[in-house]
């Protein structure tokens, strides 16, 4: 009976030796994919080129709201595209996204509102197929090459630049990132999302790089 019990319990102390070494790397693991993640977001090229002019602004979606409204991180977006438009930057703009996340297409929303802040139909180019950064830089990049341009402005929230700038240096096109001010998305919001856009870099990193490559 007595060597009985001490083998359970040499088993039982086994088994929790191996459980704790198992959590301990997957701590590791874990803290080692958010460090890789920062510093890449850290160290993110902020352009590839030392241009001021270009042939055209991406402006990157987001979604509507549930009635098709641009939200405040969308008109964020827009209005930075079309001041830069206005400020001369390019002569034109291509609106990017689908619908990934509501019924509404992002690209179509994107352009009501730029059009409603006053820029032409006729350089507004829609791009309503892409479903996330990656397909955003690569449709947006086949709409260019079909034009014959070959440079642009991409702009979208600060947060969300670091992974659209990794994303970009796998395009052949010349481009720098440009931030919107933030000024109609809350503070708290924005926060949250450095956070979700850290875990996107580390998918992207290890995933979404290699397994979803998009020739433009």
């Amino acid at each position: 009976m007595a060597v009985r019990q001490l083998k359970k319990r040499h088993r039982r102390g086994s088994s929790n030796r191996i459980a704790a070494g198992a959590g301990l790397a997957g701590v590791v693991l874990v803290c080692g994919l958010a460090g890789w993640a920062i510093a890449a977001r850290a160290f993110a090229p902020k352009a590839n080129t030392k241009r001021t002019r270009f042939d055209a602004i991406i402006v990157l979606g987001t979604p509507a709201d549930a009635d098709g409204n641009p939200t405040p991180k969308m008109l964020d977006r827009v209005t930075e595209g079309v001041r830069e438009y206005q400020a001369g930057v390019a002569p034109r703009l291509i609106l990017t996204g689908a619908a990934p996340h509501r019924k509404y297409v992002e690209a179509e929303v994107m352009a009501r509102v730029a059009e409603s802040q006053g820029v032409p139909e006729a350089v507004i180019f829609k791009e309503p197929q892409a479903m996330d950064t990656i397909q955003n830089a690569c449709y947006s990049a086949r709409i260019m090459k079909e034009n014959g341009w070959q440079s642009a402005e991409v702009v979208s929230s600060e947060y969300h630049l670091a992974r659209s700038a990794m994303i970009f240096s796998e395009v052949p096109i010349e481009w720098r990132m440009h931030a919107t001010p933030g000024t109609l998305s809350s503070g708290l919001y924005r926060g949250g999302a450095e956070i979700v856009e850290t875990v996107k870099t580390v998918r992207y990193l290890t995933w979404s790089k290699w397994a979803e490559r998009c020739a433009p």
